[in-house]
Order: C-alpha cells, then sequence, then structure tokens
C-alpha cells in the first residue's frame, strides 16, 4: 500500500500507485516557451558564452600569497598597506565610539532627571 500526505485532514492517507507518483504541487512536462526576461540587463546564455576568461582579469592569488606569506612581523590584516590600516583604524574607532555611546546612554538611563 503506498501513502499520501493530505492537505485537508494533514495526515497520511491510503493512496493508490498513479497519485504517489505525481505529487499535488508538481505539474508534469516542462513549459514550451522560456520565461520572458525580469531585467532588461542583457545577458549571455551559456551556450553564447565563448570562453570564460572573457570576463575574468589577471589571477592574483600567487601574488597574494607571496604578499601573505612573508614574514615581517605585521599581521595579516594590515599586510597590504596603508588601506588596511584606515579600514582597522576607523572599524577600532567606530567600536570604541560605540561601546562609549552605549555606556552614556546607560548612564543617562540608570539615572534620570529629577524635576
Amino acid at each position: 500500500m503506498y501513502y499520501k500526505f493530505s492537505g485537508f485532514t494533514q495526515k497520511l492517507t491510503g493512496s493508490g500507485l498513479a497519485s504517489v507518483y505525481s505529487p499535488q504541487g508538481l505539474r508534469p512536462g516542462v513549459p514550451a516557451e522560456a520565461p520572458a526576461m525580469v531585467f532588461a540587463t542583457p545577458t549571455k546564455l551559456v551556450s553564447g558564452a565563448g570562453t570564460a576568461l572573457e570576463y575574468m582579469g589577471a589571477n592574483q592569488v600567487p601574488d597574494l600569497q607571496r604578499l601573505f606569506q612573508i614574514a615581517d612581523g605585521t599581521p595579516v590584516h594590515l599586510k597590504r598597506g596603508v588601506p588596511d590600516r584606515l579600514l582597522y583604524r576607523t572599524t577600532m574607532a567606530l567600536t570604541v565610539g560605540g561601546a562609549l555611546y552605549c555606556l552614556v546612554a546607560l548612564y543617562i538611563a540608570a539615572n534620570p532627571s529629577k524635576k
């Protein structure tokens, strides 16, 4: 005997072989036409793509591996120079500033004004 989930009773019910192999939510067959494009930007189909290297730049992985493996005592998150230092310091300043703001807000909430 075959079983099928009934959407009406929310339980498993006995079923025949034909209804088990064609579930309720699935439609048989493939649509005859391709769906309409949603976005207006032109895209290449997979069959007409040609070479995949057309959109890729030069492979920078070996250069970055050499850069990050230099043993100069610099942390990895600061190896690329000024942009990394700028991002690191901005992040730290925002973190410390946010923590101080939270402490000030907590102090104000704990000590209401006496009017």
